[in-house]
């Protein structure tokens, strides 16, 4: 069973992103249960408002909530004291997909240089970039993509825990980043491969 908390902190971040002017992305929402471990994981993926398919810039965000955190939220729902408050990994991809060639990953890094937001009190980290090159049976002009990595912990603090409602402020910042990092990566000058035809796509 899971606890109300998590859908609290994933309700929240749904809200901020959509108040962000953020698109979520068709079929790509998925909540996931290890049945071996005990763990939960939750993604879920955004764009910019008026995104061909498969968008020029996403997002992709995903919380894992293990299964010592639910231990720990469950002891502190009953009246004890855990050893430590649950906390949840947090993951934020922000990807530049559909180029014609592969980019410097220096200059996509330059555009997302600056302040880092904090989910509770800890900033998130950038982890690290992946440059691709997709070269599709059906096509001869390959498709590149760069994704930059940032990943972080968000601790959920007593007054949180006792004050849901706290939460939306927490991750007011990190929908808010995400939105200003998305929209300086369309930005950048690459040259970029046309979108499915709608027509052919399916």
């Amino acid at each position: 069973m899971v606890d109300h908390i998590l859908l609290d902190v994933i309700g929240a971040i749904r809200e901020a992103l959509e108040g962000a002017l953020l698109e979520q992305q068709p079929v790509e929402e998925r909540f996931q249960v290890d049945v071996f471990l005990g763990d939960v994981s939750f993604e879920t993926s955004y764009s910019l408002p008026g995104e061909q398919s498969p968008p020029r810039v996403r997002a992709d965000l995903s919380l894992e909530w293990p299964t010592w955190s639910q231990s720990a939220y469950r002891s502190w729902s009953i009246g004890e004291s855990p050893a430590e408050r649950p906390e949840l990994a947090i993951e934020v991809a922000l990807r530049l997909q559909r180029l014609v060639a592969p980019p410097d990953p220096a200059v996509v890094l330059a555009a997302l240089d600056g302040a880092v937001p904090a989910v509770g009190d800890e900033p998130l980290e950038r982890t690290g970039s992946t440059v691709e090159q997709v070269f599709d049976a059906e096509h001869e002009q390959p498709s590149s993509a760069v994704e930059v990595t940032f990943q972080g912990i968000y601790r959920l603090e007593e007054s949180v825990l006792e004050d849901p409602e706290k939460i939306d402020q927490q991750v007011a910042g990190l929908a808010s980043w995400i939105a200003s990092g998305l929209v300086r990566l369309a930005d950048l000058n690459l040259p970029t491969l046309p979108a499915e035809d709608p027509e052919t796509s399916g």
